[in-house]
């Protein structure tokens, strides 16, 4: 079995919410665990993260150690970064064996061709803001700088002001299947550009899942584990994929 999920953001929200939503997370794991062949995160697995050359984050212990323990027993974990943790060095390769990407994914599973991706730098040809702001934060010259010039406690305390404050500005957007439609515009322009066209699309990022399937497109948005059944996506050896609750 192959498993998909996004959007836990481990640290979001009052203590007590934090710790709920790393017990959910870590309960999942330990399931799929058992007949996974491989696990793939697509980005915001924290709701911040930045790493200094010998300083990451305090907390995230029980998945930082699922993980491990995973892929020491043969599990293959896959992470692509999201725009919460984007500035994830070599810390969980190193120390937890964690396959990490930058950018989205293109991968053959069980007889299917995949396109994995967060989803949140894509379609944004036409909003200039977020074009600059997307430079700003993947800048490497400006990572460098932060990193040598921010005290860490300092550094982390902006980041989480700043996740917080982004995710504060989503609440007001539509919640509903609208909330993916970039997301599919997105997947039906590249499979028609592309020369070897994905069997199936998997994003997250828009915290409102949906399985869309029409004219030979298929797409599937995870949901965000903050919820209290959070939906996370599921291919099985004959290649069916589906969207499923965790409860």
């Amino acid at each position: 079995m192959y498993y998909f999920a996004s959007d836990v953001h481990l640290g979001a929200g009052d203590p007590a919410q934090a710790r709920r939503v790393e017990r959910r997370f870590a309960a999942w794991l330990d399931r799929v665990g058992d007949d996974a062949e491989a696990i793939f995160i697509l980005g915001d697995l924290f709701d911040f993260w930045f790493e200094y050359r010998r300083v990451v984050p305090q907390g995230f212990v029980r998945i930082l150690g699922r993980l491990a323990a995973l892929t020491d027993r043969g599990v293959r974990v896959v992470f692509i970064t999201g725009n919460h943790d984007m500035w994830v060095g070599d810390y969980l390769h190193r120390e937890c064996g964690v396959e990490v990407h930058t950018a989205p994914l293109e991968i053959a599973l069980a007889g299917r061709r995949l396109f994995l991706a967060h989803g949140d730098n894509l379609k944004i040809e036409r909003r200039p803001l977020l074009r600059f702001m997307n430079a700003v934060f993947r800048s490497r010259p400006l990572r460098w700088l932060f990193a040598r010039c921010v005290h860490p406690d300092l550094a982390l305390r902006f980041g989480q002001w700043w996740s917080g404050k982004s995710r504060k500005s989503h609440r007001n957007y539509v919640s509903d299947d609208r909330t993916t439609d970039p997301l599919v515009a997105y997947a039906r322009e590249y499979a028609a550009a592309s020369s070897e066209r994905p069997d199936c699309f998997i994003f997250g990022h828009m915290h409102w899942p949906r399985d869309y399937a029409a004219d030979g497109l298929r797409v599937l948005c995870l949901g965000d584990w903050s919820a209290e059944r959070p939906v996370y996506a599921a291919i099985d050896p004959e290649g069916c994929a589906s969207l499923r609750e965790w409860s």
